[in-house]
């Protein structure tokens, strides 16, 4: 796979695919930690005296009342602050003002296109990968940079599109992914793999791609309720995939010394942060109760098992995280393996917005920027907006 070490990028016009959704409220960004990631291959680039085009997309865009909300003009502001450098925004992603700044750029300028997704308004012609679109996007530069990890798995023509006309390679984020994704495909033992969220059908993938490497898989969140109910226990009104209990019966009886469910669950009546809750062993969950995070016995039987853990790759939270009351599972499993220094790799999403908030006095291995992708790369999938780069 070639990286931008690998081109030679000097006084060259450069297009880079960046990862620029970042949550915004009121046309504030919340977090910006997905723009600090890709100063390092913006800045490599300035050293080589590049003239630099950026994209990227900023949520979905179904219709024109979501272009305002999903305008990159902060995106563009927040990034001059953090490089101390000016990033011209243009308001469109195509046209003349564009190629007429493209044509007129210096080296070491920097321009920021409005949001690919702007394009979905016509025929989802980013979305659907329209050849036109990316060759178009394609002829603004010399060289394409794709350093947008959490799109590497969709067929997109902001990052297909354009690797297909110009020579392309990744930059130092999806390098730095890759890396760390990579030492799951020979991973030193025991290895441990940690699930949660709520649906199975979200991890069928994963589960049938990872038992056969992992030692053991534990079992938190959401989708813990299916496993319970496919080995008969009362599971109240907790949330259920119901067109998966076959399937968790069946990774049950072939591997029983590897799932590894909860013993106890804070359990409510109520899906709500303000009613009171129980801690209650598994097979005393009542038909009006539901479940909202493991309980103090099933943390303490994760530690057992991840005591001697020397990988671990964990994907999803272990219960309602956006619920002060139900994210103490999660915080303190982090805490554990923060805390013993354990080589861990979250598989983005919810898992490491979890982790970030969690206030964590030591620092997790690897946090990723991108879950769909992680999670597409556990169960094995080609990556098209890698293999687009092959």
């Amino acid at each position: 796979m070639k990286t931008v070490k690998d081109m030679n990028i000097e006084n060259k016009k450069v297009i880079i695919r960046c990862d620029f959704n970042v949550p915004m409220k009121d046309g504030k960004i919340i977090d910006n930690n997905r723009i600090k990631e890709s100063l390092q291959t913006i800045n490599y680039c300035l050293d080589n005296n590049c003239k630099i085009i950026l994209l990227s997309h900023l949520g979905r865009v179904k219709e024109e009342s979501d272009l305002e909300k999903n305008n990159l003009e902060p995106v563009a502001k927040e990034l001059s602050k953090l490089l101390d450098r000016k990033v011209t925004f243009i308001n469109e992603t195509r046209g003349e003002k564009l190629e007429h700044a493209v044509s007129s750029m210096k080296e070491k300028e920097i321009i920021l296109i409005q949001n690919t997704r702007y394009e979905d308004l016509d025929g989802k012609k980013e979305s659907k990968n329209d050849s036109e679109l990316g060759a178009y996007w394609a002829s603004l530069a010399d060289i394409f940079i794709n350093d947008a990890f959490g799109t590497i798995h969709r067929a997109h023509a902001s990052n297909v599109g354009i690797a297909s006309n110009i020579p392309s390679c990744i930059g130092f984020l999806i390098e730095k992914e890759l890396n760390a994704l990579k030492e799951l495909d020979n991973p030193e033992q025991p290895f441990i793999v940690i699930l949660g969220g709520a649906k199975v059908s979200d991890k069928i993938g994963v589960i049938e791609n990872l038992v056969t490497k992992a030692d053991k898989i534990l079992i938190g969140g959401g989708m813990a309720f299916t496993f319970l109910k496919a080995e008969g226990y009362e599971i109240g009104t907790s949330l259920l995939d119901n067109d998966n209990i076959d399937f968790c019966q069946k990774v049950i009886n072939k591997y029983p010394d590897k799932i590894i469910l909860p013993v106890d669950v804070a359990v409510t009546t109520e899906y709500s942060n303000e009613e009171e809750y129980k801690v209650k062993d598994i097979a005393s969950i009542e038909y009006n109760e539901m479940g909202l995070d493991i309980g103090p016995n099933t943390l303490e039987l994760f530690k057992k098992y991840l005591s001697d853990a020397k990988t671990v790759i964990w994907n999803g939270p272990l219960g309602v995280y956006e619920f002060s009351k139900y994210k103490k599972g999660t915080d303190k499993l982090l805490e554990y393996i923060t805390d013993n220094n354990i080589k861990a790799i979250l598989g983005g999403g919810d898992i490491v917005a979890a982790y970030k908030n969690a206030n964590l006095k030591n620092e997790v291995y690897h946090a990723s920027t991108g879950g769909g992708a992680t999670l597409e790369y556990l169960e094995g999938k080609k990556l098209p907006g890698l293999e687009a780069i092959k």
